[in-house]
């Protein structure tokens, strides 16, 4: 039946293409069907070649119905022409580097199927952000996707009331992993703070933001992430710091104090458990992540400039290959865990490559840099809470791939290339659009 119901969904992407050429303003609704999805992921995405079992970042050839959506959406843009070509500001040209630097890792891999899952969501998930982008230079409808951030916020939130309120201690919401939720909410958490300094709550949809936040906000609190409760104070303090110099400082103050309060609240509330998340941390976890770190750098250096295969770590940790073993001897005693490395940096460079490894550092930091071009060019604007935000939200994500793997999931790579896409969308057409704002806002 799901293979019946997938074919239906493929072949209805070329009506829909049309559907949304013919009357642009239908794409936010197919906007909201891809955050949607994501509330629903495994059962909105057929997974061929599916390999279920193994311990990779990728387990199957997944064609989700976020995919089907996006491709209508970017062919639809196409057709309408608003979008020259397909590609939009540098930034895809970086994600295109670092795509090619992961290829000659097939040289080293064991399983070229294997390897050809996680390239496969690679270029589908490029897909998504360019729809994104799409969508935007063709309806500058940023309120849709503020929605579509809402829409996961508040969806994810009910699993998170019933997983808190039950016997189970870190909630996950709609997400695989708790760390996976804590790091998606930085992302709409700080974008909706920032839209709170920026724009109050004045009308309805403002008030409807402002909850977004506090639910953002409770629900990474109990997911009783160490690696959240660490980058959080930067990444909101990062927020907040970017809307009081570029925003008016009465303004700023006279909505901060309340939010301050509340917090400080909060977190007195909630501050003994905190403390016992930390305190009483299982020693094995922080050993295991030294050891599979270890396992990562033998990787690196037998293999420095191609990996050992792009999704191949748990096929290398299998005891044909002397890694383990040399992290073992380094270690001074036998190491026999097969999981993932819990850094996605140290992941890629023993997977892909120190080239590999330095084209997604500098993919990552190249909207870092955007949030911060885009601070002074956004200034007064209603668009200016999008760099604010991010500026904290994706520092955040980036701090805590440190300590997890989590960004080369889908789930949050989705919610992160959603946020690429309108930074680029505003590297773009930015100017153009603040300086038509303010022409009609003197």
């Amino acid at each position: 039946m799901k293979y019946f119901l997938f074919t239906l969904a493929a072949l209805g992407v070329a009506p829909l293409t049309f559907l949304l050429a013919a009357n642009v303003r239908w794409m936010r609704y197919v906007v909201f069907a891809i955050m949607l999805s994501l509330w629903k992921y495994q059962s909105t995405a057929i997974n061929f070649f599916s390999h279920e079992e193994y311990h990779g970042s990728a387990r199957g050839m997944e064609v989700s119905l976020i995919y089907l959506a996006s491709m209508a959406i970017l062919f639809a843009a196409k057709l309408k022409g608003t979008v020259k070509g397909f590609f939009p500001e540098g930034g895809y040209k970086i994600y295109a580097l670092y795509f090619l630097l992961c290829l000659p890792s097939l040289a080293n891999a064991e399983d070229g199927l294997i390897c050809w899952l996680e390239i496969w969501k690679m270029m589908m998930l490029f897909i998504v952000y360019l729809a994104v982008y799409a969508f935007l230079r063709t309806t500058n409808d940023f309120k849709a996707l503020t929605t579509s951030f809402l829409i996961i916020v508040f969806a994810n939130f009910f699993p998170v009331l019933s997983q808190h309120f039950s016997v189970r201690f870190q909630a996950h919401g709609l997400f695989a992993h708790w760390n996976c939720m804590a790091m998606a909410l930085h992302l709409f958490g700080t974008l909706l703070f920032a839209r709170f300094l920026t724009h109050g709550v004045r009308t309805v949809f403002d008030k409807v933001c402002f909850a977004g936040f506090c639910i953002a906000i409770l629900s990474t609190m109990w997911s009783y992430s160490r690696g959240a409760f660490l980058v959080m104070p930067l990444s909101y303090g990062l927020t907040a710091l970017a809307c009081m110099v570029y925003s008016d400082k009465k303004v700023f103050v006279r909505r901060m104090i309340p939010i301050a309060a509340i917090a400080a609240i909060g977190l007195v509330a909630i501050m003994p458990r905190i403390i016992d998340r930390f305190v009483h941390a299982p020693q094995a976890s922080s050993d295991t992540r030294v050891e599979l770190a270890h396992c990562a750098w033998e990787m690196i250096k037998d293999k420095p400039m191609a990996g050992v295969g792009i999704n191949n770590w748990s096929l290398k940790m299998s005891p044909d290959y002397p890694y383990q073993a040399l992290a073992s001897d380094e270690m001074g005693y036998e190491l026999t865990y097969v999981g993932i490395v819990e850094t996605v940096y140290l992941l890629v460079g023993a997977e892909c490559g120190i080239p590999a490894l330095i084209a997604m550092v500098i993919w990552f930091l190249w909207y870092l840099y955007l949030c911060v071009r885009l601070l002074r060019r956004l200034k007064g604007t209603p668009w200016f809470f999008i760099p604010a935000g991010l500026l904290g939200g994706l520092t955040a994500n980036y701090l805590q791939s440190f300590l997890e793997w989590v960004l080369r999931q889908q789930m949050n790579l989705v919610c992160l290339l959603f946020m690429f896409a309108m930074l680029s969308y505003l590297a773009t057409d930015g100017q153009r659009i603040a300086d038509d704002w303010r022409k009609k806002h003197p």
